[in-house]
């Protein structure tokens, strides 16, 4: 491939790091993963996370952890808004524990949620939003908190894609009462697989803790909230309090995630750079719509819709993607509406005519770590040649 959708970000320092775990023949999860857990909470200025094997993981432990609470939980069949686009398991979460889910409509330009169409969807009965800062692109927090405290209404901050990423000097990712990000390969940092939950809640922490965990007692902390100490230390070993999960990581995620969170400033930087070079390249092609950024993006990767009246047609322009040698994906994962799965869900649509054209007219190419000049002039090229 000329232009790949991602590459890795590993060294000599990961190498290592991962020799030491395996000289330690220690690879459950360990003091590796909670030096990580300890060095990412830091980062972002929260008081606590929980690292799990995916983000997906986190989606779904975070949110059952808001079914669990003492005070005003989440119930079956209670009103979620999300928007149109996100990755699958954004939604997923949401049908396997009953929710009734409203989904709304984007703003093309941007990619996330349109806030006047949020603004109509909010009724009596929404219990939660969703957020979903697409491709590193922030939403706009102001407005959405200003929602959620009005309605008394819960945020989950879908970080996933977004790491890094600033809305009025503060990271994304960091508003709601839970907050999940990714640690896949192709995002903005690495542990192979792996993902992570933020919160100041210490409460919802020690929720997350059990439920990653067997959903047993073992490994909270002093004072936990969730259950009070019965038995001897032969019975509490063992002692099952939540319907959890074991989606733990492991010490290999761990090791990997203490080099790469140093590098995370350095790398942010680097993709910033690339996205500047390519907004350069593209913001005077009006066959395209480029996403507008908001705030400040991290950048996730570079996205492209074919604007209505350009005479373009996106299978030319795939052919010509593929014969450059260049790859390229479906937008997230498009317009979640349009695909078999949703047949399944509870749920109801206030608009979606955005979510739709940029589900089957649009598509992103990748950024990185490392400089893109080359490979953005090779997409310039391969665009203008059309």
């Amino acid at each position: 491939m000329n232009y790949k959708l991602a590459c890795s970000t590993f060294d000599e320092n990961e190498k290592k790091a991962m020799y030491k775990v395996i000289e330690s023949d220690m690879f459950t999860m360990g003091k590796n993963v909670k030096a990580f857990e300890k060095e990412f909470a830091l980062f972002f200025d929260k008081k606590y996370a929980v690292m799990v094997n995916s983000g997906s993981s986190a989606n779904l432990v975070g949110l059952a952890s808001l079914f669990f609470k003492k005070d005003n939980p989440l119930q079956k069949g209670d009103e979620i808004i999300v928007p149109c686009i996100s990755w699958a398991t954004t939604f997923y979460p949401l049908q396997q524990y009953g929710l009734k889910v409203k989904f709304v409509d984007i703003d093309l330009k941007t990619l996330n949620y349109d806030i006047e169409e949020l603004k109509k969807a909010i009724s009596s009965k929404t219990k939660m939003i969703v957020t979903v800062s697409i491709l590193g692109n922030p939403n706009y927090y102001d407005e959405i908190d200003k929602l959620c405290k009005e309605n008394n209404i819960y945020l989950f901050d879908d970080n996933c894609e977004s790491m890094g990423a600033k809305y009025n000097g503060k990271f994304t990712g960091t508003s709601g009462i839970v907050n999940t990000y990714s640690t896949f390969f192709s995002h903005h940092i690495s542990t192979m697989e792996g993902g992570l939950i933020l919160t100041d809640d210490f409460e919802i922490y020690s929720l997350c803790k059990s439920l990653r965990n067997h959903g047993w007692t073992r490994d909270q902390d002093e004072g936990s909230p969730i259950y009070e100490r019965k038995g001897d230390d032969f019975f509490e070993a063992y002692r099952f309090i939540l319907p959890g999960y074991n989606v733990r990581p492991g010490e290999l995620q761990g090791a990997l995630g203490l080099q790469q969170i140093k590098k995370l400033p350095n790398m942010l930087k680097q993709r910033r750079k690339n996205a500047a070079y390519f907004q350069s390249k593209f913001k005077n092609d009006k066959r395209f719509i480029i996403q507008r950024e908001v705030g400040e993006s991290s950048w996730f990767s570079f996205t492209l819709i074919i604007a209505l009246n350009s005479g373009l047609k996106r299978e030319k322009v795939f052919k010509a993607l593929n014969n450059a040698k260049i790859e390229y994906r479906i937008i997230t994962g498009g317009n979640f509406l349009e695909h078999d799965v949703i047949k399944y869900f509870d749920y109801e649509v206030t608009k979606s005519d955005n979510a739709s054209y940029a589900h089957n007219n649009g598509f992103f190419v990748g950024n990185s770590h490392k400089d893109m000049t080359e490979e953005i002039d090779l997409l310039e090229k391969t665009l203008k040649n059309i």
